[in-house]
């Protein structure tokens, strides 16, 4: 064993200093050792002070520290106050006290090594016994179970992984194999770092993907933290999981992962309708904050069902989702309409068909919280269900006591029906241009019609009784068709954005359906946004989903997701694979979508639904009021003060829509088309039809003309 110099330095240091304080006070009272002293004691007793009154740990370590010099000084003063060398040498005796006292203690050499280090060196450690089995520190002897002391002699041997100890491994109940364990780092207060899955699962022999880490809440009676883990340890589960997987695991493992069809996501719950034929699925974010996204196609083939848009449904509720898988296509069921389904509520609003999960969608005859009428947009191809949808409209509108127009490009089977019921039809561009001029002078009217109240104007009030005329509805199918009209087009473009704007004030609402709703077929800006922000836009099939949902968004403020319909809902049958190979036609199992349309809601949210069924091929008047609404004497005498109420189906007026030629112009050929004033219904045209004159001016006098009539001199 070795002595270390630093307190072999400290004791020879007492064993000299132990004389000088005997015999220095005795011989030379006033030599410069003496005052040297007593100031080291003076600085010992400061030091004493300051570690009385600071709150550091080790106070007690910092006094010892400055005791020899405190005693130094107190033994100088005592042997300068003793006659001689005191009595029995007293002097003597307490330096020889004071050396001894600091060979032993020694408080400098061993009192200011940090971390309390032994001041000599270690002792070479000695080879244990062969027959005594060496303690590892893995197995702590704390009383445990003989799951956790197998589950650390593993642990063990795979060398401590992550530098970590097993706390205590817990078997899941009816497991043989599958268990947890719960994992610290070997040194206290550092983190766990660098375990890994496969540095769990290799002690266990088991696959990783069976081994989950989790971090440990702190919890009463135990620690937690970077220093703690959890290790389940489940190749039991897992194997049932891949075999027969649960609805919930199913949709975790291959739904709601990174790669999934909704990643982020997780299930609510799963239930079965066998009434409806239908299996839901309500699912949520697992981060509220999050918006779904939501790829049908792969959740159907995680959830194991047919790829089929006919059958299987998404609707987005903020954070959270439904999926509704069918046995059968549920739009393929018809409604048919009712009287009671059609007859508006207090608030004008009545069914008009319902949606993929049976709940009825509505629609709105007048705007009961805007105190105004309402207008409506109607979209689809040929054949999509756009007529029967203006039947059930209509006679929703014609339940509430309104008045309905109708006009068409072209004259049908259904408009015809249709004409029987409501105030007035015609079927060419023509009496759709007479119709749209006579409702924009209608407005005129109405603007100067008094009150029978009060005798003074005031604009429509859907509902108030006091009113003395009767909403006006116009309808105007095939209207993009209708606005390129070589002849009357024009007309038919201005007066109909004129009364999308103007015509709520007086009670009249517009209605015009076609294929698009973009500019440059006939919608213009401002009468798209007028017809949005005032209806409940209804856009049946397109022609393609593409076109389908591009509709729709063109009249979304905010382009949600929006449903997609198919040509026809055809179930898959068999495999296309094994199909071809064997040379098979597919089977043709379609079912037509006529009647499917996406109704755009107040809130912006485009929903499916399939409009009711009004069978045109029997009598439609238990759907309809039994007398038609009409005009009123004073609206009908208005109108033909103005020269516009007659029967629209006549030919061409003189004057009507452009001034007639002059003698002189038709002499060079002039055509009688003019874009300028006027006509008896005020339904002259601006700058489009005057560039028209203008373009065929070669004379002063075709010039003059051309400026009268373009300033309506």
């Amino acid at each position: 064993m070795t002595t270390p110099r630093s307190v072999a330095l400290e004791r020879l240091a007492y064993t000299l200093a132990a004389p000088v304080l005997a015999v220095a006070p005795n011989l030379y009272p006033d030599s410069p050792v003496n005052q040297v002293v007593q100031l080291a004691g003076a600085a010992g007793i400061g030091g004493w002070v300051l570690a009385a009154k600071s709150d550091e740990p080790g106070a007690g370590r910092k006094i010892l520290r400055w005791s020899p010099l405190v005693l130094a000084a107190a033994v100088d003063v005592a042997a300068g106050h003793t006659g001689g060398f005191g009595p029995y040498w007293t002097d003597g005796l307490l330096a020889a006290g004071w050396a001894a006292a600091g060979c032993l203690v020694m408080p400098f050499s061993r009192h200011t090594r940090r971390r309390h280090r032994p001041a000599l060196a270690a002792p070479a450690l000695r080879p244990a016994p062969a027959e005594a089995p060496e303690q590892s520190v893995a197995q702590p002897d704390d009383g445990a179970d003989l799951l956790t002391r197998d589950a650390r002699m593993l642990w063990e041997q795979a060398g401590m992984p992550g530098r970590t100890h097993i706390v205590k491994a817990t078997r899941h109940p009816g497991m043989r194999h599958d268990m947890t364990i719960l994992l610290r780092a070997s040194e206290t207060g550092r983190p766990i770092t660098g375990l890994t899955e496969a540095a769990v699962a290799a002690p266990f022999a088991v696959p990783s993907s069976d081994v989950v880490l989790s971090e440990v809440a702190i919890q009463p009676g135990r620690q937690g933290g970077p220093g703690w883990m959890e290790a389940r340890i489940t190749p039991d589960a897992n194997a049932r999981r891949r075999s027969k997987p649960t609805a919930q695991e199913r949709w975790t493992d291959r739904v709601g992962g990174p790669k999934g069809g909704a990643p982020g996501s997780e299930l609510v719950h799963k239930t079965r309708d066998e009434m409806r034929g239908v299996t839901f699925y309500r699912a949520k974010m697992a981060d509220s904050t999050e918006t779904p996204r939501i790829d049908l196609a792969k959740v159907c083939r995680a959830l194991g069902l047919p790829e089929d848009d006919s059958c299987v449904f998404v609707l987005i509720d903020g954070a959270e989702f439904l999926i509704s898988a069918f046995d059968e296509p549920p739009l393929s069921a018809i409604f048919p309409a009712t009287r009671e389904l059609l007859t508006p509520d207090a608030k004008g609003m009545y069914v008009c068909g319902f949606t993929i999960t049976g709940q009825p969608v509505k629609t709105m005859v007048y705007q009961h919280d805007k105190n105004a009428p309402a207008h409506g947009l109607t979209l689809g191809v040929s054949r999509s269900g756009k007529t029967q949808y203006f039947a059930i409209n209509m006679a929703a509108q014609s339940l509430d006591g309104q008045v309905v127009w109708l006009s068409t490009v072209r004259k049908d089977e259904k408009t015809t029906v249709l004409g029987r019921y409501i105030d007035r039809q015609g079927s060419n561009a023509l009496w759709m241009a007479r119709q749209l001029r006579a409702a924009k002078a209608l407005c005129e009217i109405r603007a100067e019609m008094p009150w029978p109240h009060d005798g003074q104007p005031h604009d429509y009030k859907p509902g108030d009784t006091r009113c003395p005329y009767r909403q006006l509805n116009v309808y105007a199918d095939e209207f993009m068709t209708a606005a390129q009209d070589g002849d009357f087009g024009e007309f038919i473009q201005k007066d109909g954005e004129d009364l999308t704007v103007t015509g709520l004030k007086y009670g009249i609402g517009f209605n015009p359906a076609g294929q698009s709703p973009f500019a440059h077929n006939g919608f213009s800006t401002e009468m798209k946004d007028n017809l949005r922000q005032n209806s409940r836009p209804v856009i049946f099939n397109m022609g393609s989903p593409g076109a389908t949902r591009k509709a729709a968004e063109g009249t979304m403020e905010n382009a949600y997701d929006v449903p997609t319909i198919p040509a026809r809902y055809s179930r898959t049958e068999g495999s296309a694979i094994e199909r071809a190979m064997r040379g098979e036609a597919d089977p043709e199992n379609g079912v037509s979508t006529g009647g499917v349309a996406v109704i755009v809601l107040d809130n912006g949210r485009a929903v499916l639904m399939r409009s009711l069924y009004a069978d045109f091929d029997t009598d439609l008047a238990h759907l309809f009021p039994d007398e038609v609404n009409r005009l009123t004497d004073y609206e009908i005498s208005e109108l033909e003060k103005r020269g516009l109420w007659f029967d629209w189906n006549e030919p061409v007026r003189p004057g009507e829509f452009w001034p007639e030629p002059d003698e002189d112009d038709e002499g060079e050929g002039r055509s009688r088309r003019r874009g300028g004033g006027g006509g008896k219904g005020g339904g002259g045209r601006g700058p489009k039809g005057g560039g028209r004159r203008s373009e065929q001016v070669a004379s002063p006098r075709q010039a003059l003309e051309a400026i009268k009539s373009l300033t309506d001199a």
